[in-house]
C-alpha cells in the first residue's frame, strides 16, 4: 500500500538538514531502485525552487510499504529524523486514485 509521509521542519534546522541530506537522499534512492517511490521532495519556506537561507518548511514522501508500521519504522530511521530536522512526522495510508 502507498503511504504519505509528511514532516515539518524544526525552526532553525536548515544546517542539520543540509548535513544529513546526502544520507537521506541515499535512502530515498533505494526506494526508487525498488520501484516503491511515487514522489518525494522538500517544501520551501518561500515561493522559490531555491529558497536559499529561507530554508524549508518540511518534506513529503509518498512511497509503498508493506504496512503502516513498516512505513513508520522506515521513517523513524531516516537521517533527517535522527539529526533532529523535523518537529513533527505524520505517516498515513494513501490510495492513489489518479492518474
Amino acid at each position: 500500500m502507498w503511504y504519505v509521509i509528511h514532516a515539518l521542519d524544526r525552526e532553525g534546522s536548515l544546517e542539520a538538514r543540509m548535513a544529513a541530506r546526502p544520507a537521506h537522499l541515499e535512502r530515498v534512492r533505494v526506494l526508487i531502485e525498488q520501484g516503491r517511490l511515487l514522489v518525494a521532495g522538500p517544501m520551501p519556506k518561500i515561493d522559490s525552487p531555491d529558497p536559499g537561507p529561507a530554508g524549508f518548511s518540511g518534506s513529503t514522501i509518498i512511497a509503498e510499504f508493506d504496512s503502516l508500521e513498516d512505513a513508520r519504522e522506515w521513517m523513524d530511521s531516516d537521517p533527517y529524523v535522527q539529526a533532529g530536522v523535523y518537529e513533527t512526522v505524520d505517516v498515513r495510508p494513501f490510495i492513489r486514485a489518479l492518474p
